[in-house]
């Protein structure tokens, strides 16, 4: 009759009757004592992962590590009871090549001291063998792409970093580049407060345009500030994130360009103070003071100053 391998990885009898069928019959106890090692491989497997993970959450303490160990632990005497990772059978005929050297004189400690590193030796082979690379040799990686430039929330490295950009939008819209600055520094804090994806990457949105269903493209959920009869609301809302701060640019224009609400604002663009204010009533933003601010930022002593390093001079409008 064949031993049933521990249905929980603290049963201790069922490893005590594995011992003895063991001593009894060694050939009819392999296939449980391989199991019983491709279980601890498995084991060994899963606490490397975890290892090799980037930590865990904020709720995470030593209780919950321990509960996640107890978990893997049964996770991995489930799958040799199961399936299993194929290993098994490589390290029951590792053993059964050991049996024929247990003869008179040697102890069953003897047994179990040559036995473990053989049987983790076959496993580690087996799995080399079952489990492909999991990355090309560095020498034929493709070169990783370079991250968008950061913004550290001054007016200085707001305007480098994204002058180009702002330039580029700004002849598409008939508004001095400036103009556009100062709305995305109105929305952002000078680049200090960008939305944010779950992961903490930047969603590179600088104009707050939020993702509703015309927006097929990646979106970030936060809480906003929003205005209703002149009193400032909280609530949770969806916004679009885009690969680069060019993308955040390019889909502005889209924006205000296709949405036919906007079309005196577009009309107004040789005055970037009314082009705000049209773009305020039209609906833009629900801030009743959304336009005024933006002019304030627009003729501010930083953003003309930010420009004159930039070399974009600060002729506002």
């Amino acid at each position: 009759m064949a031993i049933e391998l521990a249905q929980v990885y603290t049963d201790f009898a069922g490893l005590g009757a594995l011992r003895a069928r063991a001593r009894e019959d060694r050939k009819g106890a392999l296939d449980e004592v391989a199991r019983q090692f491709e279980s601890l491989f498995t084991q060994m497997m899963l606490r490397s992962m975890r290892d090799a993970s980037f930590g865990g959450g904020l709720l995470d303490s030593r209780n919950t590590e321990f509960y996640r160990d107890m978990y893997d632990q049964q996770l991995a005497v489930e799958l040799s009871r199961q399936r299993g990772l194929g290993l098994a059978e490589v390290i029951k005929r590792q053993l059964a090549g050991m049996q024929g050297r247990t003869g008179p004189g040697r102890s069953v400690q003897d047994y179990r001291r040559e036995a473990l590193p053989a049987a983790v030796q076959a496993a580690a082979a087996a799995a080399s063998e079952r489990v492909p690379s999991a990355a090309p040799p560095a020498e034929s990686a493709p070169p990783a792409e370079s991250a968008p430039p950061a913004l550290d929330g001054t007016p200085e490295t707001f305007v480098r970093v994204l002058a180009p950009a702002a330039r580029a939008a700004a002849r598409r819209l008939g508004l001095p580049p400036e103009a556009l600055l100062a709305q995305a520094a109105l929305e952002t804090g000078w680049g200090a407060h960008v939305m944010r994806r779950p992961d903490g990457a930047s969603s590179h949105n600088l104009f707050g345009i939020k993702a509703d269903g015309r927006w097929s493209g990646e979106r970030v959920s936060v809480t906003t500030l929003e205005y209703k009869d002149g009193v400032a609301l909280k609530t949770r809302a969806d916004f679009r994130a885009y690969d680069d701060w060019a993308d955040s640019f390019e889909d502005y224009v889209r924006f205000v360009r296709d949405n036919p609400r906007y079309r005196k604002a577009l009309q107004a663009t040789d005055d970037a103070g009314r082009y705000f204010e049209e773009l305020q009533r039209a609906g833009y933003a629900t801030d009743p003071a959304y336009a005024r601010k933006i002019r304030r930022i627009l003729e501010s002593g930083p953003l003309r100053t930010a420009m004159n390093t930039a070399g974009e001079g600060a002729g506002a409008g």
